[in-house]
């Protein structure tokens, strides 16, 4: 995984480093993909992808982080062309998608639906709220889009009366599939 700097704060962290590395192994992003990223707040992923991706758009609908996923990412060498856009998604999504990273909530039902028409390979979508990790299941369900949910936690030791205790990151749902998978009720199995 690539050592990845973030200088800049955009009050909202960044995609921890161990669940960019699940998420990046799930996207299995090479150099003739166009990753798309909706939701780039301090540029973490965004700059992770820019460095396996050929084409990397990153969405942001807040000027403020989006001004933050700049200066992240001028901030670390990356090897793809990267295309920073000012809108809220669906607006401003390409048609040209290989893959796709959801990393908030916010229209994930049109972005989903964006991906479905476009014919995106590799879609993924991070949840940290239990009741929008079913509502997000049943809308990747629902378009074809589902091959797996993974939930897991990250647990980071720090020292305590001299021995090791653990601090644990909040879980998170990691929704995965893409155009092809899974099951929709209209059309049943694929």
């Amino acid at each position: 995984m690539a050592n990845v700097s973030l200088p800049h704060d955009a009050k909202a962290g960044p995609t921890k480093s161990e669940v960019r590395a699940v998420l990046l192994s799930k996207l299995a992003l090479g150099p003739s993909d166009h990753f798309v990223e909706v939701g780039s707040c301090t540029g973490a992923v965004t700059i992770e992808a820019a460095q396996a991706a050929g084409r990397v758009t990153a969405l942001e609908r807040k000027p403020d982080r989006l001004a933050v996923t700049e200066r992240n990412l001028a901030a670390n060498e990356t090897t793809a062309a990267v295309d920073l856009r000012e809108a809220e998604a669906p607006d401003g999504l390409p048609d040209d998608i290989d893959a796709l990273f959801l990393g908030g909530s916010r229209n994930y039902p049109a972005v989903l639906d964006h991906a479905v028409d476009a014919a995106v390979d590799r879609v993924v979508m991070n949840v940290s709220r239990l009741e929008v990790a079913g509502a997000a299941t049943e809308a990747f369900r629902d378009r074809g889009l589902l091959d797996e949910v993974v939930q897991f936690q990250v647990s980071h030791g720090y020292e305590l009366a001299g021995a090791t205790s653990f601090d644990s990151d909040n879980p998170v749902y990691m929704l995965v599939g893409g155009a092809g998978s899974g099951t929709t009720d209209e059309e049943g199995a694929r």
